[in-house]
């Protein structure tokens, strides 16, 4: 497997996560930060995680000084994270924000609680691609293990090809598109579209993330808070 950097740095790199690829070494499959350890020839440390099911753009640092800013930057939520998402389900809302404790279910999966103690926060909005399928952008505002695909799935648009959450397809239909942060004063936006899905490469879902991509579509108050 080869990787794709997508961004290289003094003190960080982006790569694109390809699907399948865990972040750890497990059953004799070597995890994702070793593969990049190997393939670009540098220790590298783990800053935030990606699902094994999720594809898109992923941070490593390049030192302990730098992995200890970027994981204060997660952990106080200055990193801004946008997601892409298709469901062939029609949601309870087109956009909004969904709020709640998350509590485990059974077999690894989680499941979305009315309480508020200490919950995950994801704000979406979703457009119609073609008959029977949508595009949810979203933006977690934590980082709490299968947000997005919890989120989605309490509005009635669990993800497609989620096979934990939702319905089999090719691929579960879930990138990280987009990361935006400030470091060191310096801004950043790394971007990469999804390479790997039939119904991420049908010309539809093409065309709506390029006009996406030239600002069109984008909700008045998710512009005004772009950082």
């Amino acid at each position: 497997m080869t990787l794709q950097r997508l961004f290289d740095h003094p003190d960080f790199m982006a790569i694109y996560k390809p699907i399948g690829v865990g972040m750890h070494s497990e059953s004799g499959e070597l995890g994702l930060q070793l593969l990049a350890e190997q393939q670009f020839g540098l220790k590298l440390w783990m800053v935030h995680r990606l699902d094994k099911v999720t594809s898109g753009v992923l941070l490593f640092a390049k030192h302990a000084e730098a992995a200890a800013q970027l994981s204060n930057l997660f952990s106080e939520q200055s990193i801004q994270k946008t997601y892409l998402a298709l469901s062939q389900s029609k949601p309870k809302r087109k956009q909004g924000r969904i709020k709640g404790d998350m509590a485990a279910a059974r077999n690894g999966s989680y499941k979305l609680l009315k309480t508020q103690s200490n919950p995950a926060i994801t704000d979406f909005f979703s457009l119609s691609i073609e008959l029977g399928l949508r595009l949810f952008v979203c933006r977690p505002k934590t980082g709490k293990t299968h947000q997005i695909r919890v989120a989605l799935k309490s509005e009635g648009a669990a993800i497609l090809g989620d096979q934990r959450y939702g319905q089999p397809s090719d691929r579960t239909y879930l990138h990280a598109w987009r990361i935006a942060f400030q470091y060191q004063k310096e801004a950043f936006q790394i971007e990469a579209a999804p390479l790997e899905g039939e119904w991420f490469n049908k010309n539809t879902f093409i065309d709506k993330l390029k006009q996406l991509e030239n600002g069109n579509y984008w909700p008045e108050h998710w512009l005004k808070n772009q950082n």
